[in-house]
């Protein structure tokens, strides 16, 4: 960071001593706070207070040159204002898929005549041309929330094609009627509306055996730094286990989800693990984790008839 600062050359000799002065400052307040309760050290409570002063002000003229002061730059990450909606500066231009995930808390003694319910009616849809949808994946949660059901759906056209499918739907008798058994062997359900970001992979079937994981962020304010992100997706590609990255439109908003695929729960933890010996994963962390207020992870298993097995 301090790289950064334009300095004139009288100023450069002292540029390189700013980290120093900076830890000095460290050292003499914590000795300060001693003095105040030490009385052996109390007679050095004049000299500390010169001492303070003058980096104080040393350390103020620095900061005030200009928005690029190194002192500023060590709190502030100047983030570039919006010019457009974040749908439009996130999505993927080249498609117009729209999202949308359900979860499903179903009742505990219900589970197998819920998923085998779910399977059947799933497949119909899923293969049904007159209906412009797709499952992308289904699971059943394995930590995390208990006897869930979690359903990730495709459709591509965007919106009118999320209203064509709700359309027919409403005349298909026969999804009406699953409606009905479905709803005697669930607790709650919830859903939301998704677009997936420009720089994840677009969800597509895949071999198993695997588990999941999805990983849920609830933003403070949706200030998404995507460059950073980007580059934590290179970081993380070396087993093929990132799926698909998305954030919310519909449902609850300031939602990012992020779905990995992995062999066994011993190689997420390696696969984690080595990320951070790669430059710059390290950064791209310290840089979206202040703008987290919660995270959630659940371990998913797929159904039979997911896609992504």
């Amino acid at each position: 960071m301090l790289e950064q600062v334009s300095c004139s050359p009288c100023d450069t000799c002292i540029s390189k001593l700013l980290k120093d002065v900076f830890i000095l400052l460290l050292l003499l307040l914590s000795w300060y706070l001693i003095s105040k309760t030490s009385l052996l050290c109390r007679r050095f409570e004049p000299f500390l207070k010169k001492q303070l002063s003058f980096i104080l002000f040393l350390c103020r003229r620095f900061s005030e040159r200009g928005d690029k002061g190194w002192l500023r730059s060590l709190f502030v990450h100047k983030v570039d204002a919006r010019k457009d909606a974040h749908s439009n500066l996130l999505s993927k231009k080249e498609t117009s898929n729209l999202y949308k995930i359900q979860f499903h808390n179903v009742k505990p003694e219900c589970l197998e005549a819920y998923n085998s319910l779910q399977v059947e009616v799933q497949t119909r849809l899923h293969l049904d041309q007159d209906y412009p949808c797709e499952v992308v994946g289904s699971w059943n949660t394995w930590y995390g929330d208990q006897d869930q059901a979690v359903h990730l759906w495709r459709y591509r056209g965007g919106y009118p094609a999320l209203t064509e499918c709700l359309n027919k739907l409403r005349n298909n008798k026969e999804y009406l009627e699953f409606r009905k058994e479905r709803a005697k062997m669930l607790i709650s359900r919830r859903n939301q509306l998704l677009l997936e970001f420009s720089f994840w992979n677009e969800p597509l079937p895949r071999p198993g055996p695997n588990i999941y994981e999805l990983r849920t962020y609830k933003l403070k304010v949706f200030v998404y730094i995507p460059h950073n992100r980007a580059r934590a997706i290179k970081y993380r590609q070396e087993n093929n286990e990132a799926v698909g990255g998305f954030f919310s439109q519909i449902g609850d908003l300031y939602v990012v989800h992020h779905l990995w695929a992995y062999k066994s729960l011993q190689s997420r933890e390696e696969t984690r693990n080595s990320a951070w010996l790669k430059e710059g994963w390290d950064s791209s962390v310290y840089y979206t984790v202040p703008l987290i207020r919660s995270m959630e992870s659940r371990i998913m298993i797929p159904t039979k008839s997911s896609p992504l097995q």
